[in-house]
């Protein structure tokens, strides 16, 4: 017959005869039933409740000799006091701004209002910016310019370098 695997050969009246393979399945689980069955009842088996272990613990073996005693109590453990913090001296308020005019609709984030600190310390964050967004970045005529809009990414930057982001415009 196509379409239909046929296994376990067997004569009858001298006839080759296959039987599909529901009916071999079907014998094989039946034994495999009986065998699994048969080996569940052999008292052989670990019980489920746990009252018989494996016959062999490997830490049967150790003492607790040489080691420190066990803390009892919390209250012989030393209280952790968190660290005083630093007064971080405020930098001054920076805006942030969404800026799309005149770039074609792409959107850029601005930061203005620096006071007090020179190009080199304005392209170092500018590089930071740049590096935790993901994305380039300038800096033109004393503000820096990051693509696309970060302007969450950059507050959290400005914020670590004591500065007080503001978020400015539209």
């Amino acid at each position: 017959m196509p379409g239909r695997t046929y296994t376990w050969h067997s004569t009858i009246q001298n006839r080759q005869f296959r039987r599909p393979r529901w009916l071999i399945r079907l014998y094989f689980y039946a034994i495999n039933r009986e065998n699994l069955d048969q080996r569940m009842n052999d008292s052989e088996h670990m019980p489920a409740d746990g009252r018989q272990g494996f016959g062999n613990n490997p830490f049967d073996a150790l003492s607790s000799e040489g080691l420190p005693p066990a803390a009892g109590n919390s209250s012989e453990l030393p209280e952790l006091r968190p660290a005083p913090q630093v007064a971080r001296k405020n930098r001054g308020r920076v805006d942030i701004i969404r800026q799309t005019a005149g770039r074609g609709g792409k959107v850029v984030t601005v930061i203005k209002g620096f006071t007090g600190i020179g190009l080199p310390e304005k392209e170092r964050l500018a590089k930071a910016m740049q590096k935790a967004c993901g994305t380039g970045g300038t800096v033109k005529d004393g503000r820096i310019e990051i693509q696309g809009d970060k302007r969450k990414e950059v507050a959290a930057i400005l914020a670590e370098a004591n500065f007080r982001p503001v978020f400015a415009g539209g």
